[in-house]
């Protein structure tokens, strides 16, 4: 493994470069103002009027329109959702000057071969382990993000100090930055984020609120136990891992993790996980998100609507209302984050909608009716013997 810090860094590789960041969401904010705030000439691309121009303008940057911005740039940083960064380089390819490095926060595109830069390009991926509003947050309070790093395509044979000095520049260099490959990198995020962390993670909350459920516990009891709580977990495995969140649970929450754990994720499970690396990695799903977007979304916008119309969401909403400090808005969240959030209620009612009269009625927090409870099953005492064999 090769790491990187501070001391790595070649100040000069990016000194008195002009830095164009096309996109203003939860990455573009960020990248663009911690750079700004390092001291790097910045231009924020985005489109004239939008929500993003007038954030950035707002927080003191520089905007332009993205075929504008990379006018005489010399690292183009492109920080837009994956699947329409392929229309915005056919835009812009022809203003990129020879030499100049074009940069990516994830390999999709690259690896997938959607984007065929040319070759006069250097082309480099700094990819923070962090979502925005993090990277901007630990950039002022003095610490950083990791990211980690790699280089397609070197034309100039700077490509690499001049990754390296964008991640010192965000704050990267702070955490530490790791180099890997655009294979690598965007193989091993897009696994992590179907099988464990979105993905697996919600299908193991929703599965286990429902089994609570099904058997006859309050649903409100059910989504503390198995969603609320996972913050607390969470936070420790981030801060010191397996060995802190030992630390701090309870002896009875540990051996119940030691000894069911396995049965929940087991042997089964990972086979799955394996296929899932397999689809990733042969491009199967690449190719199928592809697909998906060139189609209009319906069957994304189909399973997107489900689920987020769950009996857990209600529940959990209802719940929430009475946290009112859960809800604070963070001091400059990206306006690219209240348009997903808006877009996500407007998918709501409208799955909403399309349920019969009845359903909705029975949808609502106030008008549902308590749930029966089903007498619970009382077990015999387990022997020492089945203890063991449950283990």
């Amino acid at each position: 493994m090769k790491l990187y810090s501070q001391k790595d860094v070649d100040r000069k590789a990016l000194k008195g470069a002009r830095i164009a960041i096309l996109g203003y969401g939860s990455q573009g904010r960020a990248h663009a103002l911690n750079l700004k705030d390092t001291g790097f000439d910045v231009v924020v691309g985005v489109r004239r009027g939008g929500a993003g121009w007038k954030q950035a303008r707002r927080e003191g940057l520089e905007v332009a329109e993205p075929g504008q911005a990379v006018q005489g740039a010399d690292l183009v940083a492109v920080l837009i959702p994956d699947p329409v960064q392929k229309e915005l380089y056919q835009g812009i390819r022809k203003g990129l000057k020879s030499g100049a490095t074009l940069l990516f926060a994830h390999g999709f595109n690259i690896h997938f071969g959607q984007i065929k830069p040319a070759k006069d390009l250097d082309v480099v991926l700094i990819a923070p382990k962090g979502p925005g509003d993090l990277v901007r947050r630990q950039y002022q309070e003095g610490r950083g993000v990791p990211c980690l790093l790699a280089v397609a395509q070197d034309a100039t044979g700077k490509a690499h100090a001049r990754a390296l000095a964008y991640a010192h520049g965000i704050g990267g260099t702070r955490g530490g930055v790791i180099e890997t490959t655009f294979a690598e990198e965007t193989e091993t995020d897009l696994f992590g984020e179907q099988a464990v962390l979105c993905g697996g993670a919600t299908e193991l909350v929703v599965k286990g609120f429902e089994t609570l459920v099904e058997a006859g516990y309050q649903p409100e009891v059910a989504y503390y136990e198995c969603l609320h709580e996972l913050k607390l977990i969470v936070d420790l495995l981030h801060e010191g891992g397996l060995a802190k969140m030992h630390q701090f649970i309870s002896e009875t929450a540990k051996y119940g993790d030691l000894t069911r754990g396995p049965r929940i994720i087991n042997e089964r499970v990972k086979n799955e996980m394996r296929k899932v690396l397999k689809e990733v990695r042969s491009g199967r799903f690449a190719r199928q998100w592809i697909r998906e977007n060139a189609q209009g979304r319906p069957n994304y916008q189909k399973l997107l609507a489900e689920d987020i119309d769950r009996q857990i969401e209600r529940v959990g909403a209802g719940l929430r209302a009475r946290m009112p400090w859960l809800q604070q808005k963070r001091p400059g969240a990206p306006a690219a984050a209240t348009a997903r959030a808006v877009a996500g209620r407007a998918m709501a009612k409208r799955a909403a909608a399309k349920r019969p009269a009845a359903k909705r009625a029975a949808a609502k927090p106030a008008a549902s009716k308590p749930l029966k409870k089903k007498p619970l099953k009382r077990s015999r005492p387990e022997s020492a013997a089945a203890v063991r064999d449950a283990a």
